[in-house]
């Protein structure tokens, strides 16, 4: 699968601290390869999977061949 970062996410991520938005990418690139991680079905909530990286959720789709990354925000803010 591939990655899709949508627009938001990209300025999310330019927000960040680098050493945080690192570790996200890196765990978004885990995800490529292999559907695993801190990830969880969201129910009643759009998009419809979380990541978990530390403080930080990355709210994601799955749409045909590829990972669509809506959102990357801390805890606090995201539900």
């Amino acid at each position: 699968m591939k990655i899709e970062l949508k627009p938001q996410a990209i300025k999310d991520l330019r927000s960040l601290q680098k050493q945080d938005a690192a570790r996200i990418l890196e765990k978004l690139s885990q995800l490529e390869h292999e559907f695993s991680g801190d990830i969880k079905r969201l129910t009643n909530f759009t998009p419809e999977y979380r990541l978990r990286v530390g403080n930080y959720r990355v709210l994601f789709e799955i749409e045909e061949s590829a990972i669509v990354v809506y959102r990357v925000m801390n805890r606090k803010h995201v539900y």
